[in-house]
């Protein structure tokens, strides 16, 4: 830009550069409806206040000024978008409840500038930091499982109003920011069932459809698992412990757990609607296989 304020006259522009230089500044501003309505908002209110022969170049200035303001807000809030004061948010965001499998969690908090509704999802974070959403874990509440047993926990909440607009993201960790553990009660018992090497659980096998179950009699063993079927004495399954094997737990489903295999099979299973039952089962089972497995490796 041409510099009207040089201390040596002979370098001061002429007249004419300065009509010049205002009749582009004029249509640099005409044409703002370019930038974003953030900026445009902010370039109007400064050029109230200089309405001098300097216009022409305090629109770059004030541009410039605007981005070092965005930046500045990004850096003091941990690097989020730069968002307006009265946005939708959360005051005094927490989580209560248990943090043990079979406990329950609630995110609570009181809503701010019009707040209506919020966003949620429950996530994993792991050793490298990354993260993996938790399935079907869309709401405030949330029951802990096997499945978080030694991860980190943690919320997103994204607050928004009546007509849409959306807050910053919220995020806070359950249990302190520490790995979720087992109660001692159920450690004490998984402790019993590998120094045993025994474990022995009644449960429901889920057939064809929910309305047609067999109850059974589910044991593992250090190298082995067997399902056997009380009322015919049959052994419905029985193997040693694979990588082609694995057991899961179905999101919203707290009582059941189905044993999946590479060939694409499947059986579910229900604990009486005891989840705790079904906790113990799928952590001991993951623990016996997991020593099955490296004893093999490291037997090779």
């Amino acid at each position: 830009m041409t510099n009207c304020l040089n201390i040596d006259r002979k370098q001061r522009p002429t007249m004419a550069v300065v009509i010049k230089q205002l009749q582009i500044s004029l249509e640099f501003q005409i044409g703002q409806q370019r930038f974003s309505q953030a900026e445009r908002d902010h370039r109007e209110k400064n050029n109230l206040m200089h309405r001098t022969s300097k216009v022409f170049f305090s629109v770059m200035k004030n541009l410039f000024l605007f981005s070092n303001r965005v930046n500045s807000d990004r850096s003091n809030d941990g690097g989020n978008s730069y968002l307006e004061e009265d946005s939708p948010g959360i005051k005094e965001f927490q989580i209560i409840g248990d943090a043990k499998p079979g406990g329950k969690l609630l995110v609570c908090g009181f809503p701010l500038h019009g707040t209506s509704q919020c966003m949620f999802q429950w996530v994993h974070y792991h050793r490298d930091v990354t993260l993996e959403y938790i399935e079907g874990a869309t709401s405030p509440e949330y029951v802990v499982t096997a499945d978080d047993v030694d991860k980190l926990i943690a919320v997103e909440c994204i607050p928004m109003d009546d007509h849409g607009r959306q807050g910053e993201i919220v995020r806070l960790f359950a249990n302190e920011q520490n790995k979720i553990i087992c109660d001692p009660e159920m450690q004490e018992e998984i402790d019993k069932y590998m120094a045993a090497g025994l474990a022995s659980f009644s449960i429901l096998l889920l057939m064809d459809s929910s309305e047609n179950r067999e109850q059974t009699t589910f044991t593992l063993r250090r190298s082995n698992y067997q399902v056997k079927i009380n009322r015919t004495q049959e052994i419905f399954i029985q193997g040693e412990y694979t990588n082609d094997v694995s057991i899961k737990i179905p999101s919203g489903l707290p009582t059941q757990f189905v044993l999946t295999y590479s060939d694409g099979s499947s059986h579910p299973f229900n604990t009486f609607q005891d989840a705790r039952m079904r906790d113990t089962l799928v952590l001991t089972m993951r623990m016996f296989q997991r020593k099955a497995l490296d004893e093999r490796r490291n037997a090779t």
